[in-house]
């Protein structure tokens, strides 16, 4: 196959998924990126206590903003584009990504059908997460990696791309640092001069010119990997937002972002342990999965997203040991292990891209409409959990909003209670403390139906226009639907 028409395979599959996943699911998809750009080129918007506290790096919202600002040059902010729009360059990012993933596996068929029919990538490579931002890079710079057997000249290409994912994401560090040492162990260079002549000055240059982007856009001297460490790891912040178990990445994490081909893999790995020394560049991928899935699971907080990067390193492991299988395996047998394949990654794409969570998304196309039509009459209301919907990049008009935040507990208190949890553990009270009886209520209320019993007091004085379906299968605070309440009078 040529690298062109693969190329064209990837990308109307990426493009495809722009269109076709529709669902909500994490906050950082709008909260850490498409805001951060939309406060950036227009004005106005939300930034998260991570932006003011100076633990992110602007490198990748500031793409997104010259993509704003160029559409805002040539009156073209639409608010369509703004949010598709950078969902179609990451499309852009990810099949040059697929394309070099083709090229890194040696040109395999099963390495397209790996990578085109992978459920999570599917679902997560067109969202603007600085996530699938990363997978994508990490894909590109492991393709310019000098593996052993490689027959090419040693490209150091990949060192720079490492170093710019380290910059922008400090937990990049976790998957480079053993394929960084088996580079040393596997180099034609001299070690200490590779360090010395190319690692140092590589990492040097890139923390200089991050720490300097990112201080001018932040407004003060700020070194966000520091700061990153010092809330995330040193205060252990990310717990604020839930823990799971040191075993959880091993007993579900890994194996559900993998989805079926969690099977090929596992018998690639029995094979590449039982033939090591014929497959020293695999040993040493899987080698940078257990490190990184180790000291992923000593972390407290964990998510899916995090294990984005290792997908695309698992399946080309399983991409090789299919292509070598199938050089043997029967016509029938192969093709009946594709459609299984195929089948498998099909139900959890379609349900979970297309249809489970997606009202919170729904939802804000008719505040949009509303927005537009009253700017200064709406005052939008949220009574969500925490950043359960986008904001200012999905409205796209300076219209009055609050939801509920969740900031962690800076002050060192013992006993502190987020503004969300200030709510649910007693409505009545928290309307009535920020809407005194005799104050301005807001135009519309947004919330799901599990809430509606809860604040029945206050709706009273509401009528729902909206209804929108969003989960099949609600759970705590996340109803079956999003409704809109709208004010009877004023």
């Amino acid at each position: 196959m040529k690298n062109w028409d693969v190329f064209g395979i990837f990308l109307l599959i990426r493009l495809f998924s722009v269109f076709f996943v529709q669902t909500y699911f994490v906050p950082d998809e709008y909260w850490q990126s498409l805001e951060v750009a939309h406060k950036i080129s227009f004005g106005y918007g939300y930034l998260t206590w991570e932006w003011r506290a100076g633990i992110r790096s602007y490198i990748y919202p500031l793409i997104i903003s010259t993509f704003y600002t160029i559409l805002r040059f040539f009156e073209l902010d639409d608010p369509i584009f703004l949010i598709y729009g950078p969902r179609v360059l990451q499309a852009l990012l990810s099949a040059y990504s697929d394309l070099c993933f083709y090229q890194w596996s040696g040109t395999k068929k099963w390495a397209v059908f790996s990578i085109a029919t992978s459920w999570f990538w599917f679902y997560t490579g067109s969202r603007t997460l600085i996530n699938s931002f990363e997978s994508a890079l990490t894909v590109i710079a492991l393709s310019q990696f000098p593996w052993v057997g490689r027959g090419k000249d040693e490209n150091l290409k990949f060192i720079w791309i490492a170093g710019l994912l380290s910059a922008i994401r400090p937990t990049a560090v976790i998957i480079w640092i053993p394929l960084c040492i088996y580079h040393l162990l596997i180099t034609k260079y001299k070690i200490y001069s590779l360090i010395i002549t190319r690692y140092i000055p590589i990492a040097l240059i890139i923390f200089a010119l991050s720490t300097l982007l990112d201080s001018l856009t932040h407004g003060s001297l700020v070194v966000t990997p520091y700061e990153f460490l010092k809330f995330n790891i040193f205060q252990d912040v990310g717990s604020w937002y839930g823990s799971q178990p040191w075993y959880w990445y091993l007993s579900a994490g890994f194996p559900a972002v993998l989805g079926i081909q969690f099977v090929p893999f596992i018998m690639a790995t029995l094979v590449i342990i039982k033939n090591k020394d014929a497959h020293v560049n695999e040993l040493a991928l899987l080698g940078t999965i257990v490190f990184a899935l180790t000291v992923y699971s000593l972390l407290p907080h964990k998510e899916f997203r995090f294990l984005l990067p290792l997908l695309p390193i698992a399946l080309h492991v399983s991409s090789k040991f299919l292509s070598a299988w199938s050089r043997k395996a029967n016509k029938l047998v192969l093709w009946a292990v594709a459609i299984i394949l195929f089948l498998g990654n099909v139900g959890p794409a379609y349900y979970l891209g297309f249809v489970h969570q997606r009202g919170t998304l729904d939802v804000m196309e008719n505040l949009r409409e509303i927005s537009f039509n009253k700017p200064n009459d709406t005052h939008l209301l949220f009574l969500m959990p925490c950043h359960s919907t986008p904001y200012y990049s999905h409205l796209h008009v300076n219209v009055t909003a609050k939801f509920l935040t969740c900031e962690p507990n800076f002050n060192g208190t013992s006993y502190y209670i987020d503004e969300a949890d200030q709510f649910y553990n007693n409505p009545g009270l928290w309307i009535r403390t920020h809407y005194p009886p005799n104050g301005t209520l807001p135009s519309h209320i947004i919330c799901f139906d599990v809430l509606k019993p809860m604040i029945s007091d206050i709706l009273s004085r509401y009528k729902t226009t909206h209804e929108i379906a969003h989960s099949s299968f609600p759970s705590g605070r996340v109803g079956y639907n999003v409704l809109i309440n709208e004010r009877i009078g004023k």
